[in-house]
């Protein structure tokens, strides 16, 4: 079964290839001098700081800053499920960032892209255990924008 795999490897390899498959992080790759080159803007919000530091640990903090991002966030709760008692048990927290890409010479802006996602958190009797649970979903909601906003620019940066 292994030497079925490697065959298989082996004709999926030319395969990708010529469909235009390129790893971004390969030496000249399109993504090669992204890391380590975009300075987000100061956040202002809890939600902004932790989009930021999810950011720098997947883009690398800005050391020669080429390129200078703005992201404007977007967080709405909505209440998903409810009890005989009317009491919301479950809420939804949706989240929207639109960030703008843009060179720090000329302040141009080269790149524009939105992303969402959401995520969702379950209420409880305890107040501080459903304050919790609310801290932590905003925290993966901001974990997952910073991933997407990292595959849009890792899939885009040709383009800029």
């Amino acid at each position: 079964m292994s030497s079925f795999n490697r065959r298989f490897l082996l004709l999926a390899l030319p395969a990708l290839a010529a469909c235009g498959f390129e790893p971004v992080y390969v030496t000249g790759g399109s993504a090669e001098g992204l890391r380590g080159s975009i300075l987000v803007d100061e956040p202002t919000t809890q939600d902004g700081f932790n989009l930021v530091t999810q950011l720098e640990q997947r883009l690398g903090r800005a050391q020669a800053p080429v390129y200078g991002m703005s992201v404007t966030l977007e967080v709405e709760e909505k209440g998903l499920a409810i009890s005989g008692s009317n009491d919301i048990t479950r809420y939804n927290v949706l989240g929207t960032a639109v960030y703008v890409l843009r060179n720090l010479g000329s302040n141009e802006q080269v790149y524009k892209g939105t992303v969402n996602t959401f995520t969702a958190y379950s209420a409880s009797a305890q107040p501080v255990a459903t304050l919790a649970a609310k801290r932590d979903a905003s925290e993966r909601l901001m974990t997952a924008l910073a991933d997407k906003i990292t595959t849009d620019l890792l899939i885009n940066s040709g383009k800029f």
